[in-house]
């Protein structure tokens, strides 16, 4: 799936689209450069399923834990990771249990540590805006995909 995101109201739509899809032990991870939109993306992500606390990039804390519905969404930030193996002392694999949705920005930082991820989304600048491409890399990660392709932005 690829999409060319034109202003806020598009990154809503599609976090909209997510909100509806994404189900608890599923893992979203975003890659791209500063400012590509990434934590623009997860913001709007959790202002759909309602989270109304600031909603900040976990740059220096690594992640922050949300709860929605008595079940947890973690969102990590690894900009900052100095080694992949610096997950491991956080208790990493606590936070990718099957009741928890678990966003990853910077992913390819926590290579062969992170768990495989259901879709693995590349965001970056477009002459019109911001391009995001998503991967699906398990069955649950297509089928979400495939609702999206069903729905327009």
């Amino acid at each position: 799936m690829q999409r060319i995101i034109k202003d806020e109201n598009e990154w809503i739509s599609l976090a909209a689209l997510l909100a509806k899809a994404i189900m608890p032990g599923f893992r979203l991870y975003l890659s791209g450069e500063l400012g590509a939109g990434k934590t623009t993306l997860v913001r709007c992500f959790l202002r759909q399923l309602g989270v109304l606390d600031a909603v900040k990039s976990p740059t220096y804390t690594l992640v922050e834990t949300y709860t929605v519905k008595n079940r947890p969404i973690h969102h990590f930030d690894l900009y900052r990771l100095e080694s992949a193996q610096e997950l491991h002392y956080i208790g990493l694999d606590d936070y990718f249990s099957d009741d928890a949705i678990v966003i990853v920005e910077w992913p390819e930082k926590g290579a062969n540590v992170l768990p495989q991820a259901d879709i693995f989304c590349t965001l970056s600048y477009h002459q019109y805006g911001r391009s995001i491409e998503c991967v699906a890399h398990s069955m649950r990660g297509q089928q979400v995909l495939e609702q999206l392709g069903q729905n327009s932005v």
